[in-house]
């Protein structure tokens, strides 16, 4: 099945209304949310709540926190719940230029995607923050109260699911690179050792300044490193995709 040109203000008409779908789904689910905005908060705090000592608690330290803090959340809650929609628009709008068998190939890429970055938030949620937290809480010095504002918690927090889901893409990003023809599982294999260094020194910019958390991001980057390769031998780039893309 070849592609099927459209004019460029097609093109344009198309992303737009797609877009808007989008924005409406983010919209919707955002209102849906805003009763649960203070229940949503507390769960996002509860890894740290739970290192605490007893009697210890979060503050605000301005006067609009307190409300801002719990809307921004829920804003960046809705946003993370219509990431599968969000994708599917994507999918919608470029599968028309995609040959069939590039479609076969793309849609597993794009649920992967999802599957993959919702995976990294719960490892950063359920594993690392816990683990993370327990451990500032223990070197705490004495007669030092820890009483975390919850700006820079939500800050904190993000910024780890942003990392660690962003870092468990590198399935599909390595699958995209063997498909285009720019590597190969071979040359990813013997280039295992320069990627483990490159692992811990992306780790060292996207997570805190603390080598614990930065070794748990850099581990799961060297095993789903691993995971890529394996499964770059099926999206190997074959002759007969050469000769269809002329």
């Amino acid at each position: 099945m070849s592609r099927s040109p459209q004019p460029l203000i097609q093109h344009l008409l198309e992303l737009r209304r797609r877009a808007l779908k989008s924005l409406a789904v983010i919209a919707i689910l955002f209102l849906g949310l805003i009763y649960f905005a203070n229940d949503l908060y507390y769960l996002l705090a509860l890894p740290l709540l739970e290192q605490m000592p007893h009697g210890g608690q979060m503050i605000a330290t301005d006067v609009t926190t307190p409300f801002v803090i719990p809307m921004k959340l829920t804003l960046y809650v809705a946003l993370l719940l219509a990431i599968p929609y969000l994708l599917y628009q994507l999918w919608a709008y470029v599968a028309p230029g995609l040959y069939q068998h590039e479609r076969r190939l793309v849609l597993p890429l794009v649920i992967g995607s999802a599957v993959l970055f919702y995976a990294g938030m719960a490892f950063a949620y359920f594993v690392v923050c816990p683990l993370l937290f327990t451990f500032f809480t223990a070197i705490a010095p004495q007669g030092v109260t820890m009483a975390t504002d919850i700006a820079s918690y939500l800050g904190f927090i993000m910024g780890m699911f942003f990392s660690f889901g962003l870092a468990f893409e590198v399935p599909v990003a390595l699958c995209l690179l063997c498909w285009s023809g720019v590597t190969s599982p071979e040359k990813l294999t013997r280039q295992r050792p320069y990627y483990i260094v490159a692992a811990f020194v992306v780790a060292m910019f996207l997570t805190p300044p603390d080598v614990m958390s930065q070794t748990m991001l850099a581990v799961p980057l060297c095993l789903l490193f691993e995971v890529g390769i394996l499964l770059g031998r099926f999206y190997r780039r074959q002759p007969a995709e050469e000769h269809a893309d002329d």
